[in-house]
C-alpha cells in the first residue's frame, strides 16, 4: 500500500462523516487516515497523519474549515485539499479557492463521485460540482471593465488590500504598516467603495481581475 493515497475526513455530521468513511476504507489505493467531527485539533492531527489529501466540511463547530485550509496548507503545502460542503454561494467558494482549496464538491454530490475526486485531486485535477465550477467560470468570463483613473486604488488603498489577501486581521495590517486600526478601517470602506463590493472576498477578487493589485509582493 505504499503508493495509497492517505486521506483526512472532517465532516461534523455522524451519518455522512461514517458513510464516507466506510467509503474510503473501502476503496482499493485509498487509505483513511482518521476521520474527525471537528478541525479543532487540525495541527495534531496534520503531525500524526500527513495525509495526501483532505476532505474538509465548511461549518464545523469550534474553528470553521475556511479557517483550517489556511493552516492545512501552511503546515503541508503539498496536501490537497477538497471542501465538501452544503454552501454554494460565492463568498464562500471563492474564500476556499483564494485560501488553496483544490477541490469544492456539494454534499450531495454521488458517493462515487466524491471517491473519484480524492483520485482526482491527488494527481492535480481540481474537482468541483459542476455548479460550482460554472459559477467561477462565470465569473472570469466577465470582461474587465475600464475605469476612470480616479477609481484606481491608491498605494495605501492596495497595501491594505495586499495584506486582505495575505489574510491578515486589521490589527495586524496596522502594524504592519504603521497606521492605526481606525485608518485601515477607513482605507477599507474607501476601497469597498472604489470596487463596487461589499465584502473582503469580493474585493480582493475584483481587485485580481482588474490588474489594481500587482501582484502579494
Amino acid at each position: 500500500m505504499g503508493d495509497a493515497v492517505k486521506v483526512l475526513l472532517y465532516e461534523d455530521n455522524r451519518d455522512l462523516r461514517e458513510g464516507i468513511a466506510f467509503l474510503l476504507q473501502a476503496t482499493p489505493g485509498l487509505v483513511l487516515g482518521s476521520a474527525f467531527p471537528h478541525v479543532n485539533n487540525i495541527k495534531t492531527d496534520l503531525h500524526v497523519h500527513e495525509p495526501d489529501v483532505v476532505l474538509l466540511d465548511i461549518n464545523m463547530p469550534g474553528m470553521s474549515g475556511l479557517e483550517a485550509l489556511p493552516i492545512i496548507k501552511s503546515m503541508y503545502p503539498k496536501t490537497q485539499v477538497v471542501m465538501l460542503t452544503v454552501f454554494d454561494d460565492d463568498e464562500r467558494i471563492f474564500q476556499a479557492v483564494r485560501s488553496g482549496a483544490s477541490g469544492y464538491l456539494l454534499k450531495n454530490t454521488p458517493p462515487a463521485e466524491i471517491i473519484q475526486a480524492v483520485f482526482d485531486v491527488h494527481k492535480g485535477g481540481s474537482p468541483m460540482t459542476s455548479s460550482v465550477a460554472r459559477r467561477v467560470l462565470q465569473f472570469f468570463q466577465q470582461p474587465p471593465k475600464t475605469h476612470p483613473a480616479d477609481h484606481l486604488l491608491s498605494a495605501r488603498e492596495q497595501d491594505i488590500l495586499k495584506g486582505l489577501m495575505k489574510g491578515f486581521s486589521y490589527k495586524l495590517i496596522a502594524d504592519d504598516l504603521h497606521i492605526s486600526i481606525d485608518t485601515v478601517r477607513t482605507h477599507i470602506r474607501n476601497v469597498y467603495d472604489k470596487l463596487q463590493v461589499n465584502s473582503k472576498t469580493e474585493a480582493i477578487l475584483k481587485a485580481m481581475k482588474e490588474g489594481w493589485v500587482d501582484g502579494e509582493g
